[in-house]
Formats: structure tokens, C-alpha cells, sequence
């Protein structure tokens, strides 16, 4: 894996602390159930913060954008518990 960023290292380590808490959800949207596996938390992390190997480098980019913009506009799952807009 190549060395993430400054900004993919927040969003992962966010999303891990939303895992710890059992505030993390799988789906679209975080629509779905809680994410029990350990593994599948760290591969939404990597997803969310563009670091997949899987992924294209374009969609990389653009998932850390659109998870940057989530993060600016409150919506994670950790800023709605928190009560912030």
C-alpha cells in the first residue's frame, strides 16, 4: 500500500473511531446494518479515504472529495451523534 496522505490518514483514522463505537454502517449511505467484522471496517476506511488498491486513482481522488465534502458539511456518523449540523 503506498503512503497515504495527511487527509486519508484523518478520514481513516475517523472511520476506524466510528467502528470502535458501533457507529459505523455498511451501505450506501450508511443506510445498512452495523459493521461487526473488523475487516470490513478497515476496507470502508480504505475506500473512503481513497487509499484502495482496488480502485482506479481517479476513483481514489474522487472518494476522498466526496468523503471531505461529508466530513465539511457534518454528516459523518461521529458529527450527528456529536448534534453538529
Amino acid at each position: 500500500m503506498a503512503k497515504q496522505s495527511g487527509a486519508q490518514k484523518k478520514t481513516t483514522e475517523r472511520v476506524m473511531h466510528e467502528y470502535k463505537y458501533g457507529e459505523l454502517k455498511s451501505g450506501k449511505g450508511g443506510k445498512g446494518g452495523k459493521v461487526k467484522s473488523r475487516k470490513q471496517a478497515i476496507a470502508i476506511a480504505l475506500s473512503e479515504s481513497g487509499s484502495s488498491k482496488y480502485a482506479s486513482k481517479s476513483e481514489n481522488k474522487r472518494n476522498l472529495a466526496k468523503t471531505k465534502q461529508k466530513e465539511r458539511h457534518g454528516q459523518t456518523a461521529m458529527q450527528q451523534k456529536e448534534g453538529h449540523r
